[in-house]
């Protein structure tokens, strides 16, 4: 058996059903689960040897899940914020006026990288993870010491983008590609990183599957024993696009095809009619609610709607960045604006929807609270800041006020991943220096190689 680890004299937020929080308490780790929870002096009595961490002016609450993100757009931070395509016809494709620049595999590790090192700065100890070509940097990832699940993405319609119109073209040989990745890249993952990682699947959006790579993707899933995700009703474009093309609505399309399950995470779901949500929460499917970058493309999914519905509601960044406390916030206050309700939702069902829902919906269903048995996924959050004094109420303060700097120390499976405001897996300084040089190269590149492509305001690439 491991050596205890005992963190004492803390408020503990469980984040279990009842939404208990323990005062001047403790919580005991070991062999990678929670072993006790209760008052310091009885755990103190209890585990004598242990090894103590001084909780006094902390909270500890369970670590993020981060349901949907795509780690290495952090190359696009800043730029594609402010891009975002219409909301009206003429819809023309794409999620930006601008290209994303080209990375080679290390280039691309290198922002991979720097998206993770912001998780886990912003207390994030889960991530679901969707691209392709996810092998060029899985191994990168798993050295973070995160929990992980990586879904790698299919797709065969040819020469186009989401939100495009016109006819779908559908090249088999993109399919085939595609099963083939996701099969070779579960063989090689699952299971990998002492168990911390899961290797998923994911239908990359419903404009851009025909419905036979959709049969396929789903009997696939269930060979696999896998999650798997999709992109869905995500801007206008992509519901005209498939009215256009199937002559129905995106998540009609989704559940002719049979890919809607209880094991689907379903990204965005902010451009949907009443009768999608019903059929989507009918199924039972978890959405990922991406609350950050829908306010700035300035749109909103309605949480409340699709909770009455029956999905699962978790909540994920998406692109440009990997900020969970930023998310939960703005989750929060974007629900409360679109119900004009200053009291619903409350900090903690939001709460919840960023920690245990997310773990729940990414299949560990033991993790993402607090109690004993359970995975020792944990943050330490410093309350001793001006904003968050005093913490009367400790997780509305947190939800209201907090920032990802006051996050101290994350803990995934036991294992401190950070510890006294150091990530202790990554090497810091050389990651965030290798980013920048390798952003600023590529941007100015592609606008060498494009000069027809307008430039965002006040754009800083450097010259050499």
């Amino acid at each position: 058996m491991a050596p205890i680890q005992l963190i004492h004299d803390a408020t503990i937020v469980t984040a279990d059903d009842a939404g208990s929080i323990l005062y001047d308490a403790a919580i005991a780790v070991s062999d990678g689960r929670i072993t006790a929870l209760g008052p310091t002096s009885e755990l103190l009595a209890r585990y004598p040897d242990a090894e103590r961490v001084y909780g006094r002016g902390r909270a500890v609450f369970p670590g993020f899940a981060n349901t949907h993100t795509h780690l290495s757009r952090v190359l696009a931070r800043g730029i594609y914020e402010d891009l975002s395509p219409p909301h009206a016809p003429p819809f023309t494709g794409g999620l930006a006026p601008l290209p994303l620049p080209a990375l080679t595999a290390d280039e691309e590790r290198a922002m991979a990288l720097l998206g993770a090192l912001e998780a886990i700065r912003s207390g994030t100890t889960l991530v679901l993870e969707e691209s392709a070509g996810l092998d060029g940097y899985a191994g990168a990832l798993v050295d973070t010491g995160l929990r992980l699940v990586l879904c790698e993405r299919a797709w065969d319609r040819a020469n186009a983008s989401i939100g495009q119109p016109g006819p779908f073209q559908v090249d088999p040989a993109l399919a085939d590609i595609g099963l083939t990745r996701i099969a070779e890249f579960h063989s090689r993952w699952e299971g990998k990183g002492d168990g911390r990682v899961r290797a998923g699947l994911a239908a990359w959006a419903p404009d851009m599957c025909s419905p036979g790579l959709l049969s396929r993707l789903r009997k696939l899933q269930s060979e696999l024993d896998a999650i798997a995700t999709v992109h869905l009703n995500q801007i206008w474009g992509e519901v005209a696009a498939v009215k256009e093309q199937r002559g129905v609505l995106p998540t009609e399309y989704l559940a002719q095809a049979g890919l809607l399950s209880k094991r689907l995470v379903a990204a965005h779901c902010r451009c949907m009619t009443d009768e999608e949500e019903r059929i989507l929460g009918a199924s039972g499917a978890a959405v990922a609610v991406n609350p950050a970058i829908a306010a700035r493309r300035g749109l909103a999914a309605r949480i409340d709607e699709l909770e009455r519905a029956g999905c699962l509601v978790t909540l994920g960044t998406d692109n440009m960045a990997e900020d969970m406390v930023e998310v939960v916030r703005t989750a929060l206050f974007m629900e409360r604006v679109r119900r004009q309700d200053g009291r619903r939702p409350t900090p903690e069902e939001a709460l919840v929807w960023a920690t245990r829902n997310g773990y729940r919906a990414l299949g560990v269903p033991d993790g993402g609270w607090l109690a004993p048995g359970n995975r020792a996924d944990l943050i330490l959050v410093d309350l001793r800041k001006p904003h968050l004094t005093p913490a009367l109420r400790v997780v509305s303060c947190f939800v209201h006020q907090g920032m990802a700097s006051d996050v101290e120390a994350v803990m995934v499976d036991g294992r401190w991943i950070m510890r006294d405001g150091r990530v202790l897996t990554m090497d810091e300084t050389a990651i965030v220096a290798d980013a920048d040089r390798i952003a600023r190269a590529a941007w100015r590149k592609l606008f060498e190689r494009r000069p027809e492509l307008a430039r965002p305001p006040g754009l800083d690439i450097g010259t050499r």
